[in-house]
């Protein structure tokens, strides 16, 4: 396939970046439609975030994706925003359009959604779900889970009022139950997601193991080269499927592709070639 003629600029942004993996995947998914695009990573220092943006808007740049810790900056700084984006009050993509405007977009709740009931072929519906953890990422992934119309959704935190403040958020969209993890009464549940940042210090959040069954997915948002603390211990308590973050890594930037290009790549060949490289 040809080529397009002209060179489209994305980057990445975030603080630190250096260990991101959106260049080696977009460059991947674009090599499949042949489309020449410059992807590249900016590590913006703390206090520089909007004019970050703004300065790459105005070297030509068509858009970037936004990672930790600036999705809500992103989100604050654009001037249309989705409704996805509105929902979370974060943004992890942003297009620069035609008319010199940022527009937000958040991928993540659909990208993890795509993950679950595609990939792994995990349904749903009327199933129990935990999440551990409430920093930017959950508030991503709830209102995709609640279009799922799960019996219950579970938000447990360190700091009980983060997590109920995204629980009041979201609470006209499902049943949610927040608090400290003391919240996490033992019963079995169906899916139980990691969004901490344990795994990075080597450990595994304070929950009891009651709470895995048999018949758990538990997925870590985190993404390793090994098993993470958290996948360890899943295994261990006889977790029925046990993952990391990679496929979610993979599909939500799947969907900034399909923003940016308007055509949706082809991902589990993306995730096979990525994942020697962690």
């Amino acid at each position: 396939m040809v080529a397009d003629s002209k060179t489209k600029k994305f980057a990445v942004m975030g603080h630190p970046i250096r260990h991101s993996k959106s260049p080696m995947i977009h460059r991947d998914f674009a090599d499949q439609f042949g489309l020449d695009i410059n992807y590249e990573t900016i590590d913006v220092e703390p206090g520089t975030f909007a004019q970050t943006v703004r300065d790459f808007q105005a070297s030509g740049a068509s858009g970037c994706n936004v990672t930790v810790p600036y999705k809500i900056d992103a989100f604050e700084i654009a001037d249309v925003r989705s409704e996805r984006a509105q929902r979370a009050g974060a943004a992890n993509t942003l297009i620069f359009d035609d008319q010199d405007r940022i527009c937000a977009d958040n991928t993540d709740g659909v990208g993890l959604l795509r993950d679950i009931t595609h990939n792994l072929q995990v349904p749903l519906e009327n199933k129990r779900i935990l999440i551990l953890g409430a920093g930017g990422a959950v508030r991503g992934i709830v209102p995709s889970l609640l279009s799922k119309q799960p019996m219950l959704l579970v938000i447990a935190n360190r700091t009980a009022a983060r997590a109920r403040e995204i629980a009041a958020r979201f609470e006209d969209e499902g049943t949610i139950l927040a608090g400290g993890y003391e919240v996490v009464s033992g019963a079995g549940f169906d899916v139980i997601i990691n969004a901490t940042a344990a795994s990075m210090e080597g450990e595994i959040p304070p929950i009891p193991e009651r709470c895995l069954t048999s018949k758990t997915l538990a997925y870590d948002l985190m993404y390793s080269d090994k098993p993470t603390p958290f996948m360890l211990w899943a295994r261990m308590q006889g977790a029925s499927k046990v993952t990391d973050g990679l496929g979610m890594l993979v599909e939500q930037a799947a969907e900034s592709f399909y923003l940016w290009h308007g055509r949706r790549p082809e991902t589990l060949s993306v995730m096979t070639t990525l994942r020697p490289s962690l």
